[in-house]
């Protein structure tokens, strides 16, 4: 079951679709629009075959070929529906951690929202296909509380959900309480440990809680309480447990909104939930933000970059 807008395409024929795309790459100039369109109406399994197929008939690479063939933003996301689902994550991990400067956003993002299940994952491709242990890499580029809150999530232990313990939902709602307003300074350690190991379930309820014995939401608390990284991850991990689709509709969101648009971000986001949640993240954007993903994708982007996203949104909630 999936509420992703992009399903396996049927009827489906793998060599005729390679031997399209070779046909609009080859030559001088590219038919860029019968690219856009196959890639982005095939599933990423789909794709896989359709490159197997394309080294088949040609000998030729078909993400080469792409990245040689296209240019900028569309060559980015065209590339990026290329990339094997399951290596994904690891990928967008990989390239956060290396080099110069880590990108804290990408950590955050994936780490926050991805299921202990999809972790674990995440970690075993990680070391099968880079050859080196994931949480090494990242505690190697990162320090402090910020450092402990990935560790603790890429553990991917969080409790599994169940029935819900009134008792102790009051006990973490007093203890954060405790631990954040009522505390001269922060206990930062409390707030890491009950929001990255709790269930889901049982932290909802224990958010509810909080307002009511505080007045405050959670996330006002750690608004003013954290700063930097650290605040940026748990919002994010806040916002996840409450719901995933609303947390990535305010991530598209700010990737769009004001001037200069985050590309990458828009990219990574539409591509990794485009088979796994994308009309509920459509939904929750119509509902929080006055105007549907489409039509901002479509005042904010151009060419065929802008094509190819609105295809992989599906189709404007007016």
């Amino acid at each position: 079951y999936t509420r992703g807008t992009v399903t396996a395409f049927s009827p489906f024929d793998a060599r005729a679709d390679a031997e399209a795309l070779r046909k609009a790459m080859k030559g001088i100039g590219t038919d860029e629009e019968t690219v856009l369109k196959i890639l982005t109406s095939r599933n990423n399994a789909q794709r896989q075959e359709i490159a197997s197929a394309f080294k088949t008939l040609f000998g030729r690479d078909l993400v080469d070929d792409l990245k040689s063939e296209l240019t900028g933003k569309f060559e980015t996301l065209m590339v990026s529906l290329m990339r094997p689902a399951y290596i994904f994550d690891a990928h967008a991990l990989k390239h956060a951690i290396k080099g110069a400067g880590t990108n804290e956003k990408v950590l955050t993002e994936i780490l926050a929202s991805r299921t202990p299940a999809e972790v674990r994952n995440i970690k075993q491709v990680y070391l099968k296909e880079y050859e080196a242990n994931l949480e090494d890499k990242i505690t190697g580029e990162t320090s402090g509380y910020f450092q402990r809150l990935l560790v603790v999530l890429l553990q991917g232990n969080r409790d599994p959900d169940g029935r819900v313990d009134e008792g102790l939902v009051e006990q973490d709602a007093q203890v954060l309480f405790r631990a954040g307003e009522l505390k001269w300074g922060t206990d930062e350690e409390t707030f890491i440990t009950i929001l990255g190991t709790r269930s889901v379930s049982h932290l909802r309820r224990v958010f509810d809680k909080y307002m009511t014995i505080s007045g405050f939401q959670i996330e006002e608390t750690i608004d003013r309480e954290t700063s930097g990284d650290l605040e940026k991850l748990l919002l994010a991990v806040v916002k996840c447990i409450r719901s995933v689709p609303a947390y990535f509709a305010e991530t598209l969101y700010y990737s769009m909104k004001g001037a200069g648009t985050d590309d990458d971000t828009l990219i990574r986001v539409m591509v990794s939930r485009s088979e796994i949640d994308l009309l509920d993240i459509r939904q929750e954007f119509r509902k929080n933000f006055a105007k549907s993903l489409y039509q901002m994708i479509q005042k904010d982007t151009s060419g065929d970059y802008r094509k190819a996203l609105l295809l992989l949104c599906g189709g404007d909630d007016e």
